[in-house]
């Protein structure tokens, strides 16, 4: 097998509890909903990217603060003095959840250095996501060979369309870097150095059950396709596939290894 193959994916960022309550219908507000259910599922971003990049069948690891029991408060952020305990030689692409970004700048840099001293097709993929409106993210920009930009991040900069926000956006990236925007049920786009426009349309669910974690299943998707050496359309097209089938059903245990063959074979 090829050394690249054995190598894993690392995500780093949040892995939090979240705490789901279902209603039969979305309650408007100051009213009283009747709880159908509740469950208590692991969350946070790049732990879901995580979830999902290992249901895909990658091979994968997360880095972020775990506590000892199901709640915990204040865990604090990974810093660069934790990152610089990896060894690099593991993994063949590194995603960074967008959040204590001065910090993550210092650690992509010492991929970077690391990188200098292979020959590029044996050097690590950086991938950032960026997807709060929150000032301090957005150096993350210039720091990424894939940049995952939010809805949400394009709409406070005034864009209304995946489009507008990849080419408003592109003079922040990196030369030669993947910029890639998804924008719920109207699909996703990228950019990338060739200046052409990618897009995929949505793979909408026949019925609408749970969009929780469903950019970090695009996300995920992405990245396995891109690692695993495919183009950045197929990337695009896999990842609101695999998104939307996951917001078809609860949780996650509806991704699986099989529907990735399925799919490739199709």
């Amino acid at each position: 097998m090829d050394v690249q193959e054995q190598q894993k994916i690392l995500c780093v960022g949040l892995v939090c509890l979240d705490i789901i309550n279902v209603v039969d219908k979305y309650p408007e507000e100051d009213t009283d909903s009747r709880c159908l259910s509740q469950r208590w599922q692991r969350g946070g971003n790049a732990s879901n990217s995580c979830t999902v990049l290992s249901l895909l069948g990658a091979s994968c690891a997360f880095m972020g603060s775990l506590s000892a029991g199901p709640v915990a408060e204040n865990l604090p952020d990974v810093t660069a003095e934790d990152f610089s305990k990896v060894n690099f030689r593991q993994y063949k692409w590194i995603h960074w959840e967008g959040r204590n970004a001065e910090e993550q700048v210092k650690m992509i840099q010492q991929v970077v250095m690391y990188n200098s001293t292979l020959p590029r097709q044996q050097r690590i993929t950086i991938s950032v996501e960026i997807e709060k409106t929150r000032e301090m993210l957005y150096q993350l920009f210039a720091h990424g060979d894939v940049v995952f930009v939010s809805k949400d991040v394009a709409r406070h900069f005034g864009y209304e369309s995946a489009e507008a926000a990849l080419r408003g956006f592109y003079s922040r990236v990196k030369a030669g870097a993947v910029l890639v925007c998804a924008w719920a049920e109207k699909g996703a786009d990228a950019l990338g150095p060739d200046g052409v426009i990618i897009h995929s349309d949505a793979f909408p669910p026949e019925a609408l059950v749970d969009t929780l974690g469903a950019g970090d299943t695009f996300n995920a998707a992405v990245i396995y396709t891109l690692s695993n050496g495919g183009s950045l359309q197929d990337a695009l097209t896999f990842g609101c596939r695999v998104a939307g089938r996951k917001c078809g059903f609860h949780g996650y245990d509806g991704i699986s290894r099989d529907f990735t063959e399925d799919w490739t074979k199709s």
